[in-house]
C-alpha cells in the first residue's frame, strides 16, 4: 500500500479543503487516515464501521481489548452513541471541550464492540484542532483514533512520526506540523457513581474538580498490572518505549546528575552506547553520552511537548541506554511522569 502524505497549511483554501474531503472519502469507505490533534497525532478510522476498527489495531499491532477514543466536532453527536449523559459530565465538556479531555460513559447500541475493546462503555473526546474537527465532519461525524504509532512505542508529535511507524501500512497522512501539547488527554470515567481519572492528562485532577467536587483518581495509574481490564488505552500495556532500556533517576537535583554521570561511566566501560535526559538547567552538567535537554523546569508544557520526540531522537541514535532525570513539576507532572514510567517500564532508581 502507498501512503500519501498530504499537507495542511489553511483549511481556507479550496486546496486543503480538498484534500480533508478525499481524506473523509477514504474514512466513510472504511480506510485509516492520521491525522494532527492538539495532544498527539492520532490514526483514524470510522467509529460506528467495525471492519474498520479491525484495520486500527493490525495497523498498530495493538491488542483488540484496548480501547478506541471516539473523536466527534459537536455536542449532538455525544447523543447518539451513549446511553447516558450524567449532569456533570456536560458540565465538564462544557469547560473543556474542544479540548484534551476524554471521557468514558455507557454506550449506545450504535457503537460496535470492535471499537470499545468489547467493554460496553465508549470513550469520546472533542479534539481542539482544526484539522481534526473538520476531517471528523468530512469523515462522518465519529473517527475512532489512538496514537498513529506501532504499539508500544512513543506516539507521534509529528506527521514524520508517524510515517516512520505507518508508511505502507495506511492510505493517508494529514500533516498538520507539531502538536501543541505532546501528551495524550486525561481520560475521565464517567459511567460509575464517582467521576474517576483513569489517565492523567494536560487537564488536572484540580482544574476538574473546580468544575464537578469530588472526582476520585485510580489508584493503580501508575502501577504495572498485566491483570486489569482496561477501561481507557494505555491502563494495562506497556506503552510509550524507546527502543533502549530508559531508567529514571529521582531525587535531589545535584544527586540526580552525579547518578546519572556514574551510570553513564559505568555503561560506556561495559561498550554501551548512551543517552541522557536533562533540562535546559542540567545539560550542561552531564560529562558523557549523549545529551539532550527535554525542555525548561520553568515551563512544564516544555517538558509534555518533548517528551515523545526525545524517546524518538533516542531510537534513531540507536542508543542502547536511555537515563532521565524524573519530572515531578508542579502541575502536569502526574501526567508527564505517568508517561515516563511507563515508557520505562517502571526502572526507577532513587537517589
Amino acid at each position: 500500500m502507498k501512503t500519501v502524505i498530504e499537507k495542511i497549511t489553511d483549511l481556507l483554501t479550496e486546496e486543503d479543503r480538498k484534500k480533508i474531503q478525499e481524506a473523509g472519502r477514504i474514512l466513510k469507505e472504511g480506510g485509516l487516515v492520521a491525522f494532527p490533534t492538539e495532544t498527539v497525532y492520532g490514526l483514524g478510522a470510522d467509529a460506528l464501521n467495525p471492519e474498520a476498527s479491525k484495520k486500527i489495531y493490525a495497523a498498530k499491532g495493538r491488542p483488540s481489548d484496548n480501547p478506541l477514543i471516539v473523536h466527534i466536532s459537536n455536542m449532538e453527536a455525544l447523543e447518539g452513541i451513549t446511553s447516558e449523559i450524567p449532569e456533570k459530565a456536560k458540565q465538564m465538556a462544557e469547560q473543556f471541550w474542544p479540548g484534551p479531555l476524554t471521557m468514558i460513559f455507557s454506550k449506545s447500541s450504535q457503537v460496535p464492540l470492535e471499537t470499545t475493546g468489547g467493554l460496553e462503555t465508549v470513550a469520546v473526546r472533542m479534539p481542539n484542532h482544526p484539522i481534526a474537527l473538520a476531517l471528523i465532519d468530512a469523515g462522518g461525524g465519529y473517527i475512532a483514533a489512538p496514537s498513529a504509532n506501532t504499539s508500544g512505542k512513543p506516539s507521534p508529535t509529528l506527521a514524520e512520526h508517524v510515517a516512520l511507524d505507518m508508511d505502507g501500512r495506511i492510505p493517508m497522512i494529514l500533516d498538520g506540523g507539531a502538536v501543541g501539547i505532546g501528551i495524550e488527554s486525561t481520560i475521565v470515567d464517567f459511567s460509575g457513581e464517582v467521576p474517576m481519572i483513569l489517565r492523567p492528562g494536560y487537564i488536572t485532577p484540580e482544574m476538574i474538580r473546580q468544575v464537578i467536587g469530588e472526582v476520585r483518581v485510580d489508584p493503580g495509574l501508575a502501577a504495572d498490572n498485566p491483570s486489569v481490564h482496561p477501561k481507557a488505552p494505555g491502563m494495562k500495556y506497556k506503552h510509550y518505549a524507546p527502543k533502549a532500556d530508559l531508567i529514571l533517576v529521582n531525587g535531589a537535583q545535584e544527586k540526580v546528575v552525579k547518578r546519572i554521570n556514574e551510570l553513564v561511566r559505568e555503561a560506556e566501560k561495559s561498550g554501551k552506547r548512551t543517552g541522557v535526559i536533562g533540562t535546559d538547567e542540567t545539560c550542561g552538567l552531564y560529562q558523557a553520552g549523549v545529551v539532550k535537554s527535554i525542555g525548561s523546569r520553568k515551563d512544564e508544557d516544555t517538558i509534555a511537548r518533548h517528551l515523545y520526540g526525545i524517546l524518538r531522537e533516542f531510537d534513531e541514535l540507536n542508543v542502547d541506554m536511555i537515563y532521565s532525570e524524573s519530572f515531578s513539576t508542579p502541575r502536569i507532572g502526574q501526567a508527564i511522569m505517568n508517561r515516563m514510567l511507563k515508557a520505562a517500564g517502571h526502572q526507577v532508581i532513587e537517589v
